[in-house]
């Protein structure tokens, strides 16, 4: 039920990271669905109620408000380019029409980011609400609206809420959607006014969901208790700077100035050395982090996987309360709902902009798709918004993608610029270890009092239930106090002989930037607006949160990128790597970055930019601490290397060019394994055969490969061997038993000698999700063939394994015939589709209930190619199958030589209404690939136009 959890219809459920299948909410949902399968059936209510809430695109409509007539143009997929003459009647438009398409989801998120889906659903959500509003998102956003926001955004945001009003007005529930049909059938749930905070809190959802490396943090922590420093150190290796190359290559940071200096003399040396609070890879320890083994340095931010050392004064005490105040949110945050679907180790997104000197126009094409988890609709809606006339009073004229329920435009270009966005993945989080007594925390030896406010949370069919929260210095809400078995561990944590008075337990609190007011949505205005490099900065700068990479390219042939975000300064030798205790002021944040402090380039003179989550600057060139945790850059890499092939000796890059990079679904680390499973001598022909199947291939992950299929599972088992019984407990994932093992590993396998070995033994142990820093991982153990993650013990009538080339062999006999018990014993019938399927599931009443519900609500499947860290990024993951979870949740290629010749394509379509021809219909073309045109100019627009609707005042 929550938004954006992952479905596959008709099949084992595949997971994103370590998210849970959530648990049946509550009964009347079932009878919700059975409604709706009701409603499916065409009887009365397919007519008076279906149809009645599909929107008006042509004749004319008055709305309240405006000041001038507003034109409403659609082309065949039902993507809407609004004309107005001034701001408000602009973005008055575009909240009545994103009101029409999308408001229930719209409503949805709204409940989400204010903590109150108990109201919709029912009691089933109250421990989400009650999270949800310990971290307080809408009374920062109310905060940011009241105080921080400008004038004119006020001003916008207000026109905008106004908009969708005026679409509610006068409609019931079940005029608006399908779903509020069935909701108002069991609990009479109205839908409720649109307000500008309603807007404001969905950044803070986006933000939350790329916080960047908060999970990285839980799960060193919790390593501790079953991996010494040395083994963490190998599962969080440094970035490779001498393989792959960081986002900025030219320039350093100048001391003298203060400011990051292309000019400078401190160009990228690829190195290799780690991230370091001063880029000198000492290795410092961060201690002091409760876990009592000084592992700060070494499972980050060391250059040294051996280092252990630690300035910390932990005790075991310390110890023990982190790994039950840790499990315990662990718990928490695998129930939480996903807001824009990017949670789960592994996703992330690709951007890149070339050159006019690189291009077959002579100006910039600039590619660019985020990597989210497949929901429907999709979390990106696609408009134009335009002025008639550029004036003081009407001052827009751009095109792309936004999100249902905020104004403007997110990602796109207008007529003089474009500009793209990937996750920077910079540390704006750190988790603090209290101590609790009272009603206050130990802050430098002092008993601080909490600030505390309470909560009310309505539930729809029941009681309200009141909750108190607590915060301690800087705002920081203390999570533990939302699970009852948190408080209680912190309560009985043992003390040990010398460490400080307990008190009343141990609790885990917060610091998180986007709990300060900040100015996001005066950036998304101000960047619609711009009209060169100066202008995007200006507008880079108010975009403190989520921190992300900004591509830009423009009609005058410049490219550029910056780094924005509000960065948080921690004291030498801390590095936000892992938790650190709340009661030494040590590890407070000292204070933020300037911006002119960030990384950034201008016309760079290789003539391309490529940001894919990895490392942003060389540490030899810069002297902050960005984060411990990049993406490893995998993709970033595989994405220069294509463009370089393209260029060398002169070659020109066109815009179909980067359509077929985006579709690259080559293998990196197939190409690494490959020549050794190779030579691997395996005695029973059948699993020959599979392996076989890997002599001659190109590494590509085509939909109708059978080699990508068989090296894929091997992949999955030699995560599972190598790694899954040798991680702690709390790490572990209650999968699927996905595989049937043969009685025998010699000779074909038939339904009557099947049996099922995995079961509880999957169950108790952890499954690596697969994504590049497992990549990364693997490929530096390769060499040493001894090493002790290459051993596993016997399984039944499997091998025992005792070095790399064994646990290989027992990885391809594993892999043989679990792909036998799910494609069939012809390995010429095998194909990677038929295991790599996407199913996209209804955000909210399409996740449970009867499988009618879920033919009626949910699409798919559609077989699909690419894979984990492929630039073609269909994510699955090795902890629950092959099932796609996360996907270019979009895919564009900007023209800035002629804007009409621009591409784009979204991952369903314009519509949330489930009978609506603009459901999925742009999801066929996505699969396969494709992209649509991308009509800008008036005339272009005019041409692609099917239905205009007017609003008149």
């Amino acid at each position: 039920m929550p938004p954006n959890t992952t479905a596959t219809t008709g099949d084992k459920p595949g997971k994103s990271g370590r998210k849970k299948g959530r648990k049946a909410r509550l009964l009347v949902l079932v009878l919700v669905l059975a409604l709706i399968g009701g409603v499916a059936y065409g009887a009365y209510w397919s007519i008076s109620t279906v149809r009645a809430s599909f929107p008006q695109t042509s004749g004319t409509i008055t709305l309240k408000g405006l000041s001038g007539p507003v034109e409403v143009k659609r082309d065949g997929y039902g993507i809407p380019q609004i004309y107005a003459n001034s701001d408000e009647d602009l973005f008055m438009a575009q909240g009545f029409v994103q009101a029409q398409d999308r408001f229930y989801e719209m409503d949805v998120r709204r409940h989400l980011t204010s903590g109150r889906l108990s109201e919709m659903f029912g009691k089933g959500q109250i421990d989400n609400d009650a999270f949800l509003r310990t971290l307080g998102w809408d009374r920062v956003a109310e905060q940011e609206y009241k105080t921080k926001l400008s004038a004119s955004t006020k001003k916008y945001l207000d026109a905008y809420a106004a908009g969708v009003n005026a679409y509610l007005d006068g409609r019931s529930g079940k005029d608006i959607s399908l779903e509020y049909a069935a909701l108002g059938f069991v609990n009479d749930y109205k839908p409720e006014k649109w307000t500008p905070v309603d807007s404001v809190s969905w950044l803070k959802a986006m933000a939350w969901d790329l916080r960047g490396n908060m999970q990285d943090e839980i799960d060193r922590a919790l390593m501790t208790s079953r991996l010494g420093p040395q083994q963490i150190a190998q599962l969080y290796p440094q970035y490779p700077y001498d393989r792959n190359r960081t986002i900025v290559q030219e320039g350093a940071y100048d001391e003298q100035t203060g400011e990051y200096d292309q000019d400078a003399d401190g160009t990228s040396s690829g190195s290799g050395s780690s991230l370091g609070g001063t880029g000198t890879g000492t290795g410092t320890s961060t201690g002091g982090t409760g876990t009592g083994t000084g592992t700060g340095g070494a499972t980050g931010a060391s250059s040294s996987s051996t280092s252990s050392s630690s300035t910390s004064s932990s005790t075991d005490a310390d110890a023990t309360a982190l790994q039950g105040q840790l499990t315990g949110l662990y718990k928490v945050l695998d129930d939480l709902p996903e807001a824009v679907g990017v949670n789960g180790n592994g996703i992330g997104s690709n951007s890149w902009v070339v050159g006019g000197k690189h291009t077959i126009t002579g100006k910039p094409l600039l590619a660019n798709d985020p990597h989210l988890t497949a929901s429907l609709p999709s979390v990106w809606y696609q408009m134009g918004l335009h002025c008639r006339t550029i004036t003081a009073k009407c001052q827009f004229d751009v095109s792309g993608y936004t999100f249902a329920g905020l104004p403007g435009v997110v990602i796109g270009h207008n007529k003089n610029i474009a500009w793209g966005m990937t996750n920077s993945g910079v540390d704006v989080t750190d988790l603090y270890l209290e101590k609790i007594t009272g009603d206050g925390y130990l802050y430098d030896g002092k008993v601080v009092p909490f600030k505390t406010r309470e909560e009310t949370i309505k539930v729809a069919g029941g009681a309200s239930k009141k909750i108190v929260v607590r915060e301690t210095r800087d705002g920081m809400p203390l999570l533990s106090d939302r699970s009852d078995e948190l408080v209680q561990v912190g309560k009985k944590a043992t003390v040990a002989n010398g460490a400080p008075d307990r008190g009343d337990g141990y609790g885990i609190a917060l610091r998180w930037t986007a709990l300060d007011p900040g100015t996001s949505m005066d950036a998304v205005f101000a960047m619609d607006k711009a009209a060169d490099w100066n202008d995007f900065r200006a507008a880079a700068e108010l975009f403190d949160v989520p921190s992300q990479n900004l591509i830009y390219a423009d009609t005058q042939n410049h490219i550029g990128y910056q780094l924005p975000g509000k960065i948080p300064t921690r004291v030498k030798g801390t590095d936000g790597s892992v938790p650190v205790p709340g009661w030494n002021s040590r590890y407070r944040w000292t204070g933020f970055l300037d911006f002119d402090k960030l990384p950034r380039e201008y016309d760079p003179k290789r003539g391309y930019i490529v940001t894919a989550n990895q490392a942003v600057v060389d540490p030899d060139a810069y002297p902050y601490t960005l984060t411990t945790d990049w993406g490893y850059g995998t993709r970033s890499q595989r994405i220069t290397d294509l463009i370089e092939q393209k260029i060398k000796g002169g070659g020109k890059i066109s815009t179909e060019d980067m359509r077929q990079m985006q579709l690259d679904n080559s293998s990196e680390i197939a190409k690494l394994l490959v020549p050794v499973l190779l030579k691997i001598d395996i005695d029973d022909p059948e699993v020959r055969k599979a392996q076989k199947l890997l002599e001659g291939w190109d590494y590509t992950q085509d939909a109708d490969s059978a080699a990508a299929a068989y090296f894929n599972s091997v992949w999955r088992n030699i995560l599972k061997l190598a790694f899954g019984n040798k991680l702690p407990k709390e790490l572990r994932v209650e999968g699927q038993c996905l595989w049937v093992d043969p009685v025998s590993s010699t000779g074909p396998v038939d339904d009557t000698t099947k049996v099922r070995e995995c079961g509880q033994r999957e169950a108790d142990q952890a499954q690596p999700d697969g994504g590049d820093r497992w990549f990364e991982v693997v490929r530096r153990l390769m060499d040493d063939k001894k090493s002790d993650w290459w051993t596993t013990p016997r399984s039944g009538t499997r091998p025992a394994a005792g070095n790399r080339d064994e646990l290989f062999a027992r990885a391809m006999i594993d892999a043989r015939w679990e792909l036998t018990a799910k494609l069939g014993k012809d390995i010429d019938t095998w194909s990677w589709g038929r295991l790599h399927r996407l199913f996209l599931k209804n955000q909210t009443l399409g996740t449970e209930g009867p499988g009618i519900v879920k033919y009626v609500l949910n699409r798919g499947p559609w077989k699909l190619g690419g894979g984990e860290a492929a630039v073609n990024a269909s994510g699955w993951n090795a902890a629950g199958g092959y099932g796609v979870v996360w996907v270019p949740s979009m895919r564009m290629v900007v023209n800035l030589g002629n804007l009409d010749k621009s591409k784009w394509i979204n991952l369903s379509g314009a519509s949330g209404h489930a009978y609506n021809a603009h459901y999925t219909d742009q999801t066929d073309k996505w699969a396969a690939g494709e992209l649509l045109p991308w009509s800008f100019s008036p005339q272009a627009v005019d041409d692609s136009t099917g239905d205009t609707l007017t609003l008149q005042p």
